[in-house]
């Protein structure tokens, strides 16, 4: 079981609350959140309601709702595609991959089915820029996940249980 505390304030500061698994709208719960530490388990917080919106990386802005990333032990394993809806070339992953271009020659993916694991999609190679958390299931256009932009990703990372 994981735990996370949230704070009003930084630096922790401010009143706190504790939470043990996902929650899509923490506003019932405080009023603002600029803090949070993890006691136990893998979370991804971000700064709009419905796990919508940016993971919040440097803590700069506002949390709003997080989700639990559970455990895997087991294989992992992603096709990615160059289009929406399953469309272009595929290609079937089961390591991480910090360069898309350089690896498959696409300049991005924009759909995939997550098979096996839990995944981090990256903006830009070598893992940097803004991220999207990706649990099994198909993900036919990242735009209606609430990436904003039409976010595209260059490089992906599997969540492993070191991390926990």
């Amino acid at each position: 079981m994981g735990r996370i505390v949230f704070y009003e304030e930084t630096n922790f500061q401010g009143r706190s609350w504790d939470c043990s698994g996902d929650c899509a709208d923490m506003s019932s719960y405080m009023n603002r959140c600029h803090s949070c530490r993890v006691e136990r388990g893998c979370f991804m917080v971000y700064d709009r309601t419905n796990y919508m919106g940016n993971h919040m990386m440097g803590m700069s802005g506002c949390i709003r709702s997080c989700r639990m990333i559970p455990m895997h032990r087991g294989s992992y394993r992603i096709r990615i595609y160059e289009r929406e809806n399953f469309g272009g070339q595929m290609y079937e992953l089961m390591d991480d991959c910090d360069n898309i271009m350089d690896r498959y020659r696409m300049n991005s993916f924009m759909s995939c089915n997550v098979m096996d694991g839990h995944w981090l999609m990256y903006e830009q190679p070598m893992y940097r820029g803004r991220q999207m958390y990706m649990r099994p299931g198909e993900y036919r256009n990242f735009t209606s996940m609430g990436s904003s932009g039409g976010m595209r990703f260059m490089s992906m990372r599997r969540i492993m249980d070191s991390y926990y």
